[in-house]
């Protein structure tokens, strides 16, 4: 099989003499401004109980939520073993990872205990970040290919793309499928239903849970063309770490769907 060479891409976007500002440093920072931009643009245009304040006063501690949610997510869902018997390699996150499923929930402690200070209602604020969430997604993974890692599986299709220290065989290009529908196709789905349908903007939660859905659906679905993790493999019936935390995720999502939907 022959499969497109991988592009000759520098994971670091800038040199400084010995340092450098890695790509995956540049996602996460355009990921976090453009989701500020879009969240303000959206309560400045359309009726919400959160102000524009809030919305600056939230951003910071769910940033700081994200990034050590997703760092000790990592630890312990992906690479426990090893950070047990070395526990100072937590705080090197210039090596790299980081676990969505550890962030979102870091992120939801932040709007939890936030929202709970300044009394507005949790799924008021958290409808917003759903709709912008993906916009992180969408540079993560676009990040991930530049990397040359979390790559997909070896296959056959014409569109196979052979990574460096990933063998001489293709592979599927899985960070550009979940940037496509973990990112642009699900924030499509949830800015355009907030912003266009009034009955969605009443119901808080609706977003929250659809964006838990569609992230569950896509990620275990993708999940299929990605290759698992070297240290965890396949858990069972080539069932992936990644395809068993989605579980939660929908189940919780459709729960919160049904409970906005009754409630209003």
């Amino acid at each position: 099989m022959t499969g497109i060479p991988f592009p000759a891409l520098d994971p670091v976007a800038i040199h400084f003499g010995p340092f450098g500002l890695r790509w995956y440093s540049l996602a996460y920072l355009a990921g976090i401004v453009l989701s500020w931009f879009l969240t303000k643009r959206m309560v400045r245009r359309y009726p919400s109980p959160v102000s524009g304040e809030m919305i600056d006063d939230s951003f910071f501690w769910m940033t700081v939520g994200m990034i050590l949610g997703g760092r000790l997510g990592y630890v312990f869902f992906y690479n426990f073993g090893y950070y047990w018997e070395h526990p100072l390699q937590i705080f090197a996150l210039w090596r790299g990872g980081m676990s969505f499923h550890g962030g979102l929930l870091g992120v939801i402690a932040a709007m939890f205990f936030y929202t709970r200070s300044v009394r507005v209602g949790f799924f008021d604020l958290s409808d917003l970040i759903a709709c912008v969430t993906p916009i992180g997604l969408f540079f993560g993974r676009l990040a991930n290919f530049v990397n040359a890692e979390l790559y997909g599986r070896v296959t056959a299709v014409p569109w196979g793309v052979v990574f460096p220290h990933a063998g001489p065989l293709p592979r599927h290009p899985s960070q550009l499928y979940e940037s496509c529908f973990e990112g642009f196709l699900l924030f499509v789905l949830l800015y355009t239903l907030w912003t266009r349908c009034v009955w969605v903007r009443i119901r808080p939660g609706v977003v929250s849970g659809l964006c838990l859905v569609g992230y569950a659906a896509a990620r275990g679905v993708l999940e299929n063309f990605r290759e698992p993790d070297a240290q965890i493999g396949f858990l069972f019936a080539r069932v992936t770490m990644g395809q068993m935390l989605t579980v939660p995720m929908l189940i919780v999502g459709i729960g919160i769907m049904l409970w906005s939907v009754k409630k209003a």
